[in-house]
Formats: C-alpha cells, sequence, structure tokens
C-alpha cells in the first residue's frame, strides 16, 4: 500500500460501532451524529414516520397530525363529522 503526502486524499479508516446492531459505522457519519448504521437509521426513521402525519386543513394551511383521532370527520364534504 502505497502512502500519500497530499491531505486531499487522505482516508480516515477510524470505525464505531452501531448503538442498535453493532455494526460498523463510518467516523465522519458518527461525528456527525448518526451513531446507527444506515440499514437501523433507516428502520429508525420509518418507525418515527409512522406516528406522524401532514393533512391539510379545509381552507387553511397543513397541519401536523399526531393523534390519528384528529383524522376523524377531518374532510367535512363528505363522510363523518365529529
Amino acid at each position: 500500500m502505497t502512502t500519500n503526502t497530499d491531505e486531499s486524499f487522505a482516508v480516515n479508516f477510524d470505525w464505531h460501532h452501531c448503538c442498535s446492531c453493532g455494526d460498523h459505522v463510518p467516523a465522519a457519519r458518527w461525528h456527525l451524529g448518526h451513531h446507527l448504521c444506515k440499514p437501523c437509521g433507516d428502520d429508525h426513521a420509518r418507525d418515527a414516520r409512522r406516528s406522524w402525519t401532514v393533512a391539510p386543513m379545509h381552507k387553511s394551511n397543513y397541519m401536523l397530525i399526531t393523534n390519528t383521532d384528529d383524522l376523524v370527520g377531518l374532510n367535512n364534504k363528505g363522510g363523518l363529522v365529529k
């Protein structure tokens, strides 16, 4: 293996371990605050995304809905109304 003295070609082989599965996480990703490997991070984001949705309100803006009971009767033009 040859070494290059130019700093722009330096490769960092420092690795950390995923907090969920123990797999390797690159140091650059770890220092950005991502302490999960990519597959575990995708699973974590998918689970977090299931807990909320964005819905348009009638003649208003979009609202962040975290309680599914709030969606009942949202479309007052043709359906159940609270």
